[in-house]
């Protein structure tokens, strides 16, 4: 089968402002989808000049608000538009529309017959903007009136339970004459992996449109082609992906993607945002994903699906990385290693002897933090806001452990030589910051302490900002993100990542003074 082709869906105000966009990303896209629905009223009248000066095969689209669209004029004004844009065929085809999209209830036989003898092929489309649509192999047949139609299915899903449906249907599935899509944040994958779906074509949005298509999920076609190199996915492409929840923002598909690349591995790593770490086990058994990253809030919920454990998981009581040999699904974490050799290249040390650790937040990243500190022989107090959970993890390895609150100022005080904030506040913050965006809001920095967020997003999170402008010196998870995303990879792959050969091994947490 044909690979899925690339459409760049353009929704601009204008036809000058579309033609603009589609020049900026040609080189990424085979073809245009001219969304009427958002032209203004007078743009409308220039749609069938639009072809000619595309230069590349075109959708006419015009959608309905009930779709997900933007017309809302009635449906005699809606066959009015589509009339002009499809009349007066050009003898050179590339000056015609090439796709018209006819919603599944659009029965204009005149509009239908003028498209079949002009050679524009019929896009016969579903949406279904609240519920999952099942049955999909009788569906799709029964939007094959002619037997010449594209059929197209798109649906926003509840839960990524319903995107695996979509998966499993699509195994029984003969062809590739036919368009399946999940929209949304939990459909993402369904985008990425169109190979998969045996898709037709699979649709992407410029950034400077982003809102208009925010709520149905498309990527950006640089993303999907230089993160994702969609085009070079097929039906034997290796995936592996990451799971959290709600993974708004993640930079691990760019770090493993590019590995794939280097070492020329027919593989991708897609993003799997699951509510439930159960939902993200069963798509990935169901998809045939081999090894998965895990982060917040499943790193330990990972422990009561996968009973294989590597010691490290056995130690901290966590995992955020799980690999399937052989059938056979087991659980490693690789934030030991990655945090530890972060924390050595920002502190300038090889290990923590007589230092005073304040570790903040006891979840799963914080397990593997307490672990790393404990082998490198520093002492710490671990603060909560759940104080049960910080004594539960701070005797795991005889740490001191307190409230995370001005209660225990004292206490922050005395362990604040190295502050390790592990929690997820302060991730994907946006200036004005408020008191719920800073995890030690209430804690006022002297400047001599040393500061490690494990957040990344942003790079200065407002509680490194604070501590910065009291000359502090602070570091951000970037590193600590490469670092044991190389290591995953390798466990994934049996293979090195290009530029981190042989680092990681146990020796690297039993340091001792030189």
């Amino acid at each position: 089968m044909d690979r899925p082709k690339i459409c760049l869906t353009l929704t601009g105000k204008t036809i000058d402002e579309d033609l603009r966009i589609l020049d900026k990303y040609r080189k990424y896209v085979d073809i245009a989808e001219l969304r009427a629905d958002f032209l203004e009223q007078e743009e409308r009248l220039k749609v069938r000049e639009f072809p000619a000066k595309a230069h590349i095969p075109c959708i006419l689209t015009v959608r309905r608000r009930i779709d997900g669209g933007q017309f809302v004029e009635g449906e005699a004004s809606r066959t009015t538009l589509f009339a002009r844009a499809l009349a007066f065929a050009d003898s050179d085809q590339s000056k015609n529309f090439d796709y018209v999209d006819f919603e599944e209830d659009f029965n204009v036989q005149s509009l239908i017959d003028a498209a079949l003898a002009f050679g524009i092929k019929i896009i016969r489309s579903v949406h279904s903007m609240e519920e999952p649509v099942k049955n999909i192999a009788s569906r799709l047949e029964s939007l094959r009136s002619t037997g010449l139609e594209i059929p197209k299915i798109a649906f926003m899903p509840k839960t990524l339970k319903d995107v695996e449906d979509l998966f499993e249907e699509a195994k029984a599935l003969n062809d590739n004459n036919h368009i399946l899509i999940a929209m949304g944040p939990l459909g993402t994958v369904s985008r990425i992996l169109s190979a998969k779906l045996k898709n037709y074509l699979t649709f992407v949005s410029a950034p400077e449109n982003s809102e208009n298509t925010k709520a149905i999920g498309q990527l950006d076609p640089v993303v999907m082609n230089d993160v994702y190199h969609f085009s070079s996915l097929d039906q034997s492409t290796k995936i592996y992906g990451i799971t959290g929840w709600p993974l708004a923002v993640t930079s691990s598909p760019a770090l493993h993607n590019e590995g794939y690349k280097l070492n020329k591995m027919n593989a991708v790593y897609v993003p799997l945002p699951a509510e439930n770490f159960s939902e993200a086990f069963s798509f990935a058994d169901a998809v045939g994903i081999e090894g998965m990253s895990v982060t917040v809030p499943h790193k330990e919920k990972v422990l009561e699906c996968v009973e294989n454990q590597s010691d490290k998981v056995t130690l901290i009581g966590a995992s955020n990385t799980i690999v399937k040999k052989d059938g056979q699904w087991k659980c490693y974490n690789t934030d030991i290693g990655g945090f530890t050799k972060a924390l050595q290249e920002f502190l300038g040390c090889k290990n923590l002897r007589g230092k005073k650790v304040a570790i903040i937040g006891a979840g799963g990243a914080s397990a593997a933090i307490a672990a790393s500190v404990k082998l490198l022989k520093g002492k710490a107090c671990i603060f909560n806001r759940t104080v049960r959970k910080a004594r539960l993890l701070a005797e795991r390895f005889g740490f001191k452990y307190a409230a995370l609150s001005s209660d225990s100022v004292k206490m922050l005080n005395k362990y604040s030589q190295i502050i390790i904030q592990t929690t997820s506040i302060g991730m994907n913050a946006k200036e004005p910051y408020s008191a719920k965006d800073d995890p030690l809001w209430f804690y006022d920095f002297s400047g001599k302490e040393k500061v490690f967020d494990i957040v990344y997003v942003p790079a200065e999170t407002p509680v490194m900002k604070r501590a910065r402008e009291s000359g502090c010196l602070c570091c951000n998870g970037y590193n600590m993100l490469k670092y044991q995303g190389y290591e995953q990879f390798e466990l994934f792959t049996g293979k090195p990542y290009e530029f981190y050969k042989g680092f990681f091994d146990d020796s690297v947490i039993n340091t001792e003074d030189e």
